[in-house]
């Protein structure tokens, strides 16, 4: 059970139960404390002598009441540099989208394998060891050029020419190899329903984009977007944890998506980015029991104007698979804010 100060000064608790602050905020004044002290013989106005134990109390009074006065002013500094550190980064991310979305934009091809790049980077995570996951480890060449892999060079250069880019706007220092993947798959995931969106009002982009705003599910992406900070691996991630998508049995898919937590439900909604043909592996997975359930409901989602259940399902599934294993640095591309000489001040 927690102690109190006040509750280690009984001398105090009576000028603590009658004092009702004027608001939440405690507001430091000036407090008299008295001192008990022991007269040997009143009578004959000897002089008294203080207990060592009651100078000590009132000191410590004295010094609790002084830090608890000031501890309203710590907080708001803390809370202060807690904002200033959620500005940085927001304003940030949001560049690091708008770089990576005109970036696919221009490349609007690549969008599949993108989803792959982040997908493949993920399922390398092994919960025995707590190894692998987003880290990063598919940029370095000797994994990158693994059979899984095959096709998803072109995504990882563009999105090294966009990492150049980030970098040099960066006042936190270089965004992460993790993060800069994750979240080209993001802007991805959002291009590719925008461009559905686009396609059902007759390739008008004006309408397309008002319909996409206004049936969208681009507010699931909130989880998603507080988790910036992720690190990269300094190695290659051990070979053998990513199966070969288009040569893979269900089984093994099944298998493969348990180890992570997932079932047939993540399995489908993720079957477009499994493989370079999205609709021989649908095929394939519709043949199991298990997961032909969930590949209709999603094939028949994308047949509606919001698409919501599989636009939902896809954000929630991609959101947890982006963070395996991850410790989020929430501290990640902050910086000293500017210092301001008061003496050059014009007022």
């Amino acid at each position: 059970m927690g102690v109190s100060f006040l509750s280690t000064c009984p001398s105090l608790l009576s000028i603590a139960a009658n004092d009702t602050p004027p608001s939440t905020r405690y507001q430091p004044r000036s407090v008299s404390i008295c001192c008990n002290k022991t007269i040997s013989d009143v009578a004959a106005e000897e002089p008294f002598h203080w207990r060592r134990r009651e100078v000590l109390k009132c000191v410590g009074a004295t010094l609790g009441l002084e830090i608890f006065g000031s501890s309203g002013s710590l907080v708001g500094m803390a809370n202060a540099a807690d904002l200033i550190q959620r500005r940085q980064r927001s304003e940030f991310q949001s560049q690091v989208k708008e770089t990576l979305f005109n970036a696919i934009k221009g490349n609007p091809d690549i969008i599949p394998s993108l989803l792959t790049l982040a997908i493949n980077d993920a399922v390398t995570y092994d919960k025995a060891t707590k190894s692998g996951g987003p880290n990063g480890s598919i940029r370095f060449s000797s994994e990158i050029s693994r059979p899984e892999n095959a096709g998803l060079s072109a995504a990882l250069n563009l999105l090294e020419e966009a990492k150049k880019e980030i970098d040099s706007y960066s006042k936190g220092g270089p965004i992460s190899y993790a993060d800069l993947i994750n979240y080209a798959a993001q802007s991805a995931v959002k291009a590719t329903f925008l461009a559905a969106a686009i396609s059902k009002c007759g390739g008008n982009v004006e309408k397309g984009s008002i319909l996409y705003n206004a049936y969208g599910s681009s507010g699931q992406w909130g989880l998603f977007d507080r988790q910036f900070g992720r690190a990269d691996a300094q190695d290659p991630d051990p070979e053998g944890r990513v199966p070969v998508w288009e040569k893979a049995s269900v089984q093994e898919m099944k298998d493969k998506f348990s180890a992570l937590g997932f079932g047939p439900r993540q399995l489908a909604v993720l079957s477009a980015f499994l493989g370079p043909d999205q609709s021989a592996t649908e095929t394939l997975l519709a043949s199991d029991p298990d997961v032909a359930p969930w590949v209709q409901k999603y094939q028949r989602s994308r047949e509606t104007v919001s698409r919501t259940d599989y636009e939902v399902d896809l954000i929630t599934t991609f959101t947890k698979l982006s963070t395996l294993g991850q410790q989020i640095n929430y501290e990640a591309y902050t910086y000293p804010p500017p210092k301001i000489d008061i003496t050059k001040l014009k007022l």
